[in-house]
């Protein structure tokens, strides 16, 4: 009988789990130029896609702009924004519904950890049906510090009742690999936002897959690497 190498996959959602992230670029872009008066271009709001959205708007405005209620408004008011247009188009990435099967039947513990607030992963897990999926959901409403801090990977894993070491960590982001790096977890890249040359600098990576339809998954269950 084959013994995975991993006993659990902490699922980064945003980019990894589905393919959403120009939705958010658009929902954040919506609000900065029409109620903030920004005029921030396309890739200038992309390249601060990462972390709460309180820490989104930090890096925008500084520190001291808005109070803990304005900014949780206006992240209600984005996230409202991005789920009106994307929940058309709200689906897996191609492969994951078979992964996530092939996980739990090989008795994977899962979890989703991502700094998206709760409002949008009960969003995501509610419509697609995943929820029985996942023992762990890790929201930005859980931890002080995001990615690339560990805590998110390590409180997942504390609650999973694992060591960093049993938990291999799925991400599409620089900032999400050098969080599992800071956890001493491995890492499997989805490369549906950022290609292999920009993760050069971390050493915990295992692999890059396009979708989870690649053949290379199979070692995951097979306790390889």
């Amino acid at each position: 009988m084959n013994t995975p190498k991993y006993k659990a996959f902490l699922f980064d959602m945003n980019g990894t789990m589905i393919d959403d992230m120009d939705y958010h670029t658009t929902a954040w872009q919506k609000i900065l130029k029409e109620e903030l008066q920004t005029s921030l271009s396309w890739d200038e709001v992309k390249a601060q896609m990462y972390g709460k959205n309180s820490e989104v708007l930090a890096r925008f405005f500084g520190e001291d702009r808005f109070t803990q209620e304005e900014a949780d408004r206006l992240s209600i008011e984005k996230e409202k924004i991005y789920q009106k247009e994307y929940i058309s188009q709200l689906r897996l990435i191609n492969g994951l519904d078979k992964f996530l099967e092939k996980a739990a039947e090989n008795n994977i513990k899962m979890a989703i950890a991502t700094a998206a607030i709760m409002f949008n992963i009960d969003f995501v897990v509610d419509n697609l049906d995943l929820r029985h999926y996942f023992q762990v959901l890790i929201s930005a409403d859980e931890v002080s510090k995001s990615k690339p801090h560990p805590e998110t990977f390590l409180k997942s894993a504390e609650e999973l009742g694992l060591d960093s070491k049993d938990c291999l960590v799925l991400e599409d982001a620089p900032k999400g690999v050098e969080a599992a790096q800071n956890a001493g977890m491995d890492c499997l890249v989805i490369t549906t936002m950022h290609g292999p040359e920009e993760f050069s600098q971390y050493k915990n990576i295992i692999g890059f897959v396009k979708d989870y339809t690649n053949p290379m998954l199979e070692q995951l269950f097979t306790g390889q690497k």
